[in-house]
C-alpha cells in the first residue's frame, strides 16, 4: 500500500480510482480523448501541438501508441484520420492495443475544435510535468533516505538540480518561427545599444581597441573559448577582461522600467584553478605595477603600500564574484550563475578552466571525448539560458611544441571537434618572446666564432623585436571575421594593454 505522504509514479494509471482523490497523479484523460480525436478529425490540430508535445507527454499507454502512430503516418505524408489509423495499427497489430476501432470512433466523437488543440496539448504538457515532478521529488525523498548510490549529501542536491533543469527545458512549447519583423526589431535594438555605448560595441566589451573592434565585444548567449598553452597568459588576459568589463559597468533603465546594464558587466569568475587570493593578487598587481610575487611575499616597498591600501579599497567597489570551489560540474555553476543573475544581474561568465571542469554525477562516457563533448553543450546551455557571454579558457595539446612554428591551431585544441564545435569564438594566445627566450643558440662544435656571433646577433633582434608583444589569433567567430589581433603585455605585472610604439621595452638583461 503507499504511503499517504508520497505520490505514487506508476507507468500507467491503473488502480488510480482507490487512492483518495486529493492524491492522485495528475492527468485528464478527457483531454488527452479531446485533442486526439481533433488530431483524427483534422491533421491541422496535429500541426498545432508536433512542436511540443510527445508521446510520452499523454497518461495512458494507449494515448501514446495512438499519438506516436498519428505521428508517424504525417512524417509519411499520410493522412492521419480514424480510417488510416485503424489500418495502420491494424497492420502493426496493435489496434487491439489501444482499444480496438470501437475506441477509435470514441475519440471522434469527444474531438474539440482545431482552434483548441493548441491549449488541449498545452494542458496535457503541463499535468506531465507535474508528475514528472512528483517522480523527481520522490527520487529525493528516496535518496536521501537511502545511501545505496553512495552519493554525499552535497552531490544529491546536485543530482537533483539537474533532474529539474532538464525536466525545465524538456520540450518547451515557447519555441517556434517568429516573423522576420520580430527579429528585425531585435537587431535593431542591438545595433542602437552599440552605437550608444562608448566603444561601439555591441557586446561586452573586453576593453582591448584592437579585440573588440574585431569581435564587436562579447556577445551574450555566445561561448568563448581563449586557448593556449601554459605560460601564455590565458588567465591573465581573462582576469584583465573581467576587470575591464566590470569597471566599464553602467546600469541604465529599460523601456520595461527594470535596471540593466548599459555598458561594461556584473561579472561571475569561476576559477577551478588558482584560488580566489591569487587571482585578487593578480589584479592589485595589475591595478597598481607592483610585482605579484612581491605582494605576495610581502616584500612590497613602505612607500608602494599606501598604493597598494588605496587600491584595494577602489576595486572592492568592482562586481567582480569569485568562486574558487574546485571540480565543478556544470549543473553547479549553472545553479550558482542562476542564482547570482537572480541577485546581482550577472552580465559575463569567465571559467578558468575547461578541462578542470567536473562531469554530472552518474554520468557514464566511453571516453574524455564524449565527457568534453557534454561539457561544452552543457556551456552552450548555459550561455544561452542565462543570455550572457561566458567565455572558458581551454588548454592546447603538446602538439604545439612539436612543430617549428609554434602558433596554436584549432586542431591543437585538447579533443577539437566538440570544443570548436560548440563554440561561438575560439581565440588563442600566443607570445613568441617565451619561446624565443628559452631557445638562446648554442654555439656547435664545428660552428666558427663569425658564424656563432652573427646567429646570436639575429637571436637577439627576434627577441627585441617581440619583447613586451602578445599575439591573440581568432581562429573563429561566427559573427565577425577571423585574424590576428597584437597586444601590450608585461609579464611582470599580469598586465595586458592595446600595443602602441611609445609601451615598448625591452626587458633588462
Amino acid at each position: 500500500m503507499n504511503s499517504p505522504l508520497v505520490a505514487p509514479r506508476p507507468d500507467d494509471l491503473d488502480g488510480l480510482a482507490g487512492l483518495p482523490a486529493f492524491r492522485r497523479i495528475p492527468h485528464n484523460i478527457e483531454a488527452e480523448m479531446a485533442l486526439l480525436g481533433a488530431i483524427l478529425v483534422n491533421p491541422r490540430a496535429y500541426e498545432r501541438v508536433a512542436d511540443f508535445l510527445r508521446p510520452e507527454h499523454f497518461a495512458l499507454a494507449e494515448h501514446r501508441r495512438i499519438f506516436e502512430s498519428c505521428g508517424r503516418l504525417v512524417e509519411r505524408g499520410q493522412l492521419a484520420d480514424s480510417v488510416t489509423m485503424k489500418s495502420y495499427l491494424d497492420h502493426a497489430g496493435a489496434l487491439d492495443q489501444v482499444g480496438g476501432p470501437g475506441y477509435l470512433n470514441r475519440l471522434v466523437d469527444c474531438a474539440v475544435t482545431v482552434i483548441n488543440a493548441g491549449e488541449y496539448g498545452r494542458l496535457i504538457f503541463g499535468l506531465y510535468l507535474r508528475r514528472e515532478l512528483i517522480a523527481i521529488g520522490e527520487d529525493v525523498v528516496n535518496r536521501a533516505y537511502g545511501d545505496e548510490d553512495g552519493l554525499e549529501a552535497e552531490a544529491q542536491i546536485e543530482v537533483a538540480e539537474q533532474g529539474l533543469y532538464d525536466l525545465a527545458t524538456r520540450g518547451s512549447h515557447d519555441g517556434g518561427f517568429e516573423g522576420f519583423t520580430a527579429s528585425l526589431t531585435k537587431a535593431l535594438k542591438l545595433a542602437e545599444a552599440a552605437h550608444k555605448r562608448q566603444g561601439q560595441v555591441s557586446g561586452v566589451a573586453t576593453g582591448f581597441r584592437d579585440l573588440d573592434g574585431k569581435l564587436g565585444g562579447l556577445h551574450p548567449s555566445d561561448l568563448i573559448i581563449l586557448a593556449g598553452r601554459p605560460s601564455m597568459g590565458k588567465t591573465a588576459l581573462a582576469t584583465n577582461i573581467a576587470f575591464n568589463a566590470a569597471r566599464r559597468h553602467l546600469v541604465g533603465q529599460g523601456e520595461d522600467g527594470q535596471e540593466r546594464a548599459e555598458d561594461g558587466a556584473v561579472v561571475g569568475f569561476f576559477s577551478l584553478e588558482m584560488s580566489s587570493e591569487q587571482l585578487a593578487t593578480r589584479v592589485l598587481a595589475e591595478h597598481t605595477k607592483i610585482p605579484s610575487d612581491k605582494i605576495r611575499r610581502g616584500m612590497v616597498p613602505n612607500d608602494k603600500f599606501t598604493d597598494l591600501v588605496v587600491a584595494s579599497r577602489e576595486l572592492q567597489r568592482l562586481p567582480i564574484f569569485i568562486d574558487d570551489t574546485p571540480a565543478l560540474s556544470i549543473s553547479a555553476m549553472r545553479t550558482r550563475a542562476r542564482r547570482m543573475q537572480r541577485q546581482h544581474g550577472l552580465g559575463l561568465i569567465v571559467i578558468d578552466y575547461l578541462q578542470l571542469i567536473a562531469p554530472s554525477h552518474g554520468a557514464r562516457h566511453d571516453n574524455r571525448v564524449q565527457e568534453l563533448s557534454e561539457i561544452t553543450r552543457g556551456l552552450k546551455a548555459m550561455a544561452k539560458d542565462l543570455n550572457v557571454p561566458v567565455m572558458a579558457l581551454s588548454q592546447l595539446s603538446r602538439a604545439v611544441e612539436q612543430r617549428e612554428d609554434k602558433r596554436p591551431q584549432l586542431a591543437d585544441l585538447r579533443e577539437s571537434g566538440t570544443i570548436e564545435q560548440d563554440s561561438d569564438v575560439v581565440m588563442f594566445i600566443f607570445r613568441e618572446q617565451y619561446y624565443l627566450e628559452r631557445g638562446e643558440p648554442v654555439q656547435k662544435a664545428d660552428e666558427s666564432q663569425q658564424k656563432f656571433n652573427e646567429r646570436y646577433a639575429g637571436w637577439t633582434e627576434r627577441c627585441h623585436d617581440a619583447a613586451n608583444k602578445a599575439e591573440v589569433m581568432i581562429a573563429k567567430q561566427r559573427h565577425g571575421p577571423i585574424g590576428n589581433v597584437k597586444l601590450f603585455f608585461e609579464g611582470e605585472f599580469t598586465r595586458f594593454g592595446d600595443l602602441e610604439t611609445r609601451n615598448l621595452s625591452v626587458p633588462e638583461g
